[in-house]
């Protein structure tokens, strides 16, 4: 059985976007599927890692066609979070609104649409030419479920839609600029693609009871990690009380609180004081930059890219794993893909995040860490002096538990089922 993936994120782009469907097809093999890939020839991702592309297999086709991307004619304005469409800019100035403006409504579903009509004909030929027997689309972009869309109507071939993060209910969609009638078209097109699609892939409980009411043929599929478990290493923790957060850090997922409970132990207690060290590793906005100067200099470790293989030993050797889900309307529905990752690094979790959510649910269920609401003061405060107790006894541990669900191959193993049943 043959599957034609559309991504536009693939290796040498690094980050979070180009994790999940990357490692799906490094396991699909195992499981029957031939995977195809085909993705952008002309890259400008803003995040490279070279490393990535160690983990293609070598003998899968990879096709590549250029793509033209207005972003490119205003690179300066590109905040992107998760590599997607967000971080905006919160001081864009007069010409960065125009512009904002302009490619909110202009450019609908992303930046990324002219890409779809020369992607659907070239497709048309290759699919008709080569036995596909199901095409994947993955987004955001959301531009790649149109190019699905359109293979659907001109060949009913079957398509499976992907989302590794929902499209209108995604945390910044309100705060564009769009027209009435700008939402009205992505509300619109959401809704096409739902509907027409053989099957949907969402990554969140949360994100699949949203999506029910346009199509039954629903599976989550979470994000994981991809490290045997059964080979232990011997790790060094760090000799300093660190807590480590992984991935961007915006205004949205600014933990205030968190700053605020810190320096407040800080001005108490000098051995926390000198034992504290707070590492963020990724892209940090300037205003939570500005508000981190109340600790001092040594304690504050800002690193803004790591290749991903670096990243894991961070990871590990921490004392405590800083997981802080965006405070938007959206925000129980968020389930960032390095809570997988963390798990695997079986170090506790401190998670900023509603309580009731789905990121809390995995949290709580693999025993894994500490979920705390973002107003919750009195609660951060006990967990984290509870955990500075048991650092400074050599005692900081996490017994975590059902986390071999989340390694890629078993994840792969799902995603191989929902194919065939299609």
């Amino acid at each position: 059985m043959k599957a034609l993936i559309i991504t536009y994120y693939w290796p040498p782009a690094g980050g979070s976007g180009v994790q999940r469907w990357l490692k799906f097809v490094k396991y699909l093999q195992d499981f029957d599927v031939e995977p195809v890939v085909y993705t952008i020839a002309n890259s400008k991702y803003p995040i490279l890692d070279d490393t990535l592309e160690d983990e293609v297999p070598k003998n899968i086709e990879i096709l590549k066609q250029p793509i033209w991307e207005p972003n490119n004619l205003f690179s300066f304005l590109k905040k992107e979070k998760s590599q997607s469409a967000g971080f905006l800019n919160p001081n864009p100035g007069l010409f960065g609104k125009i512009m904002q403006y302009i490619r909110a409504n202009f450019f609908i579903p992303d930046a990324r649409k002219f890409w779809i009509k020369p992607s659907v004909s070239y497709l048309e030929h290759y699919i008709q030419q080569n036995n596909i027997d199901v095409v994947i689309t993955t987004g955001p972009p959301h531009s790649m479920h149109l190019i699905g869309l359109k293979l659907k109507e001109k060949l009913n071939i079957k398509w499976i839609s992907d989302f590794r993060d929902p499209w209108t209910d995604i945390d910044y969609f309100h705060q564009l600029p769009l027209t009435k009638r700008a939402k009205a078209t992505h509300i619109h097109l959401e809704k096409e693609v739902l509907e027409e699609s053989d099957a949907v892939l969402a990554v969140g409980e949360t994100m699949k009871e949203n999506y029910l009411k346009f199509n039954k043929n629903i599976h989550v599929i979470t994000n994981g990690f991809d490290v045997d478990l059964t080979l232990k290493s011997k790790v060094t923790l760090d000799r300093h009380f660190t807590l480590t957060h992984i991935g961007m850090m915006n205004s949205d997922r600014n933990p205030k609180l968190l700053w605020k409970v810190l320096a407040e132990i800080c001005a108490k207690d000098s051995k926390f004081k000198t034992d504290l060290k707070i590492n963020l590793i990724g892209k940090v906005a300037p205003q939570i930059i500005s508000e981190l100067q109340i600790f001092e200099k040594s304690a504050l470790d800002l690193i803004t890219y790591l290749p991903h293989s670096e990243v894991r030993a961070y990871q590990q050797k921490s004392q405590m794993l800083l997981l802080v889900v965006n405070n938007v309307p959206s925000a129980k529905g968020i389930v960032t893909g390095k809570i997988f990752e963390y798990l695997e690094a079986n170090r506790p979790i401190l998670a900023i995040a509603p309580t009731d959510g789905d990121a809390a649910a995995i949290i709580k269920a693999t025993n894994s860490g500490f979920v705390i609401d973002y107003e919750d003061e009195t609660n951060l405060k006990r967990v984290i002096l509870s955990n500075y107790k048991a650092f400074k006894k050599k005692e900081l541990r996490v017994a975590s538990n059902n986390i071999q669900q989340y390694h890629r191959k078993e994840l792969t193993k799902k995603l191989a089922t929902i194919i065939k049943s299609i």
